[in-house]
């Protein structure tokens, strides 16, 4: 088995885990970014707090709406991320080994060279999943009716009562992607691309500076005699990574998300986006700075948690894969009659 395909299949492991941990805070995450309804704004609910209020009006299951697709998409974009960047890193390897020869270059895969290979791998994975992330998306941020809340018709005058959708029938995937398709056609499966492709730079970003920080941590252990490094210390490092990579491009996502996100067709154009542009532009206008890091804090701390818990278990299986691998090697080698 190729290091590649190892690494692939525990990223999509490590996901999958992360995923189920954080899945609630993700939900409420994408809620926070796509909240364009002034009255809802104002009341500026906490992370608990928020919670706590879907769990009341919409039951417990609305905190894992889109649970489903999004474990597939995180385990795809976790296996085709992880399988690409081995790909992506082995050339890149081999071509510093090359240089060394030349008298160029130390052999080791500089900064630049592992900012270059994340983002290669980045944009593989967001052409091939961005779909899956349209229906989590709009999974997540469906509303149920509460049941004491009046509707539209009831209330005529109120604007933002009007923006809470009602669910006369059950809201799953196939129902998601139906909704989508007879809105934008099969393009509908692409909204927020453009972001998206930019958004690469932050697991390049979380990458570079992993993959930087662990390198020391085992250029200082060498002269220590040893090599490894423990399951925790992988845990702080994905974390640290993660946390500089999603402060710095946190405004990307909230517009992805937005675009992803139901558009509202009547009313208010404020909240109609025609795209990329068009919803940075009316962003700015309309919500200022301030609408680019809606829900910030609880991106933090889900997307480090998230990282932190992906890294550890992702090093820990390949750990394990390899050992298994040389296990099996080394029992088929002594099996062998002399």
């Amino acid at each position: 088995m190729s290091d590649a395909l190892i690494n692939g299949l525990a990223g999509a492991g490590g996901g999958i885990i992360a995923q189920l941990l954080t899945y609630p805070l993700q939900t409420v995450n994408t809620r926070q970014q796509t909240e364009r309804d002034l009255k809802r704004e104002k009341r500026k609910l906490g992370t608990i707090e928020h919670m706590c209020q879907v769990v009341k009006q919409e039951g417990w299951e609305r905190l894992y709406g889109g649970l489903a697709p999004s474990l597939a998409g995180t385990a795809a974009s976790q296996g085709v991320y992880y399988y690409f960047y081995q790909v992506f890193r082995n050339q890149a390897e081999a071509a510093a080994l090359a240089r060394r020869k030349k008298g160029l270059g130390d052999g080791t895969v500089g900064m630049f060279s592992s900012l270059l290979v994340a983002a290669f791998a980045g944009s593989v994975n967001v052409l091939m999943t961005n779909p899956i992330w349209v229906i989590v998306t709009r999974m997540q941020t469906h509303r149920k009716m509460a049941k004491d809340q009046p509707t539209a018709s009831d209330s005529p005058s109120s604007d933002s009562e009007a923006l809470v959708a009602v669910e006369p029938r059950p809201y799953g995937t196939f129902n998601t992607i139906q909704e989508v398709y007879d809105e934008a056609g099969v393009t509908g499966f692409w909204k927020g691309v453009i972001p998206t492709l930019i958004m690469v730079s932050n697991p390049s970003m979380q990458f570079m500076l992993y993959e930087t920080m662990l390198t020391k941590l085992k250029k200082k252990r060498a002269l220590k005699g040893s090599n490894s490094v423990t399951a925790l210390e992988t845990f702080l490092l994905g974390a640290v990574a993660k946390l500089g990579a999603t402060v710095t491009t946190y405004p990307l996502l909230v517009v992805k998300s937005r675009l992803q996100a139901k558009q509202v067709t009547t009313g208010d154009k404020r909240h109609q986006y025609k795209g990329t542009l068009d919803a940075i532009f009316k962003m700015i206008r309309y919500e200022g700075l301030y609408g680019f890091y809606k829900g910030m804090s609880t991106k933090i701390v889900q997307s480090v948690l998230a990282a932190a818990v992906l890294f550890m278990i992702k090093e820990e299986l390949v750990k394990g894969a390899k050992l298994l691998l040389s296990n099996a090697t080394s029992s088929k080698i002594k099996s062998k009659p002399s």
